[in-house]
């Protein structure tokens, strides 16, 4: 049976807002509903133009507060396992696809998307022209909308008014883990401290990969309580929303600069530039597939990745001894970052490729060998 929804934008032209019809599907949604549960069926509207890994980006933290648009036709077609995910739970506050695949297809399926989302409780909204809902945002920017029934639409502009913005609102504090814990590894040539803004779990196996025994803390830890785990390198990761609204990390990572090796990722390369001193921006509608151009200045070549953010780093703020390494080549925007006097770099993007490709996983090893580099250095100046 289909139920029809819609989804409604804030419009600053529109009083009553930009509205997208479709079907309901997932967890049930109502106004009572959006106004008892946090972040359920309401969030910024923003578009992924990845062609798959669509479990992967619903298992993303990145993805707090905010209404998923995928821009490919069919979503759902390899269905949803138990294997994919990235973190313990569904984030989003709802997922918009143009057509949701009832019967799915793939050898390692274990279920459906719908009941994934169900049993997630994430509401969803298919049969949307998803290219109307893309052209606009790309026009308008990323604004504020709602998934509702057809039937409750006229509540819609009002429930909108009396739901909280999302700028100033410190994200990383509500993803991020409550209690320090390790991530299961066979090896240890190094440890790692991963501050928790919002971690992905591929970042830590690729870690794991090459020999790092890794200790995951909330973002609230520290500088004192890290350097006390006598670690090799300290991991920033990826979050959610505006890194200025976390001061408390930015506070830490200016104390750890030049102490430990660091490597920053999305989240973590925003926490950077902010520790040394320069600026962030919203983008208009931010970046996030996994089909971005990234010019390796370094290198002399150009890496496809993968993007989540909606937030960049201001390239006139930074500092003379930060290098800008990495540039996007469709807006020029800051990709990458080098402090070699502090040991420190970090990328706008996702090397860990969950979704995307991987022309990037050489950054963890790069990683790796600043730790060997900065362990040698400190060993040589005890003895």
């Amino acid at each position: 049976m289909q139920v029809p929804g819609v989804l409604v934008l804030e419009d600053r032209v529109l009083p009553q807002g930009r509205e997208f019809p479709g079907y309901l599907f997932g967890a049930p949604v109502s106004v009572t509903a959006i106004r008892e549960k946090k972040d359920f069926g309401y969030g910024e509207v923003v578009f992924n133009t990845s062609m798959t890994g669509y479990q992967e980006i619903l298992t993303d933290p990145s993805y707090y507060g905010q209404i998923i648009c995928m821009t490919v036709p069919h979503i759902g077609n390899t269905g949803v396992n138990f294997e994919d995910p990235e973190s313990v739970r569904l984030w989003c506050g709802g997922f918009v696809v143009h057509e949701n695949c009832h019967e799915f297809s793939n050898w390692r399926a274990q279920g459906d998307l719908d009941q994934y989302l169900k049993s997630n409780q994430i509401p969803g909204l298919y049969g949307v022209d998803t290219r109307a809902v893309t052209r606009h945002l790309r026009s308008l920017g990323v604004v504020r909308g709602i998934i509702l029934p057809l039937a409750e639409r006229e509540s819609a502009s009002r429930l909108l008014a009396e739901l909280p913005l999302f700028e100033g609102r410190d994200l990383i504090s509500e993803v991020s883990t409550k209690k320090p814990y390790l991530w299961p590894s066979t090896g240890a040539q190094f440890k790692v401290v991963a501050m928790d803004l919002g971690v992905k779990w591929n970042l830590l196996r690729n870690l794991e990969r090459l020999g790092c025994t890794v200790e995951v803390v909330p973002a609230s830890t520290s500088c004192k309580e890290i350097l006390s785990k006598k670690p090799d390198g300290v991991f920033l990761s990826n979050g959610p929303g505006d890194p200025t609204a976390a001061p408390y990390v930015v506070e830490t990572v200016t104390a750890l600069l030049g102490q430990v090796p660091i490597f920053g990722v999305c989240m973590g390369h925003q926490i950077l530039a902010l520790a040394l001193g320069g600026k962030t921006y919203k983008l208009k509608f931010g970046h996030r597939g996994g089909n971005q151009p990234v010019l390796d200045c370094v290198a002399k070549h150009v890496e496809i990745s993968s993007h989540n953010h909606g937030y960049a780093v201001d390239a006139k703020s930074l500092p003379k001894e930060a290098e800008v390494t990495h540039v996007n080549l469709n807006d020029r925007t800051v990709e990458g970052l080098s402090l070699p006097e502090k040991n420190a770099f970090s990328v706008q993007y996702h090397p860990e490729a969950c979704p995307g490709p991987h022309d990037s996983a050489l950054l963890f090893e790069r990683f790796v060998d600043l730790m060997q580099k900065f362990s040698k250095g400190r060993d040589g100046k005890r003895s």
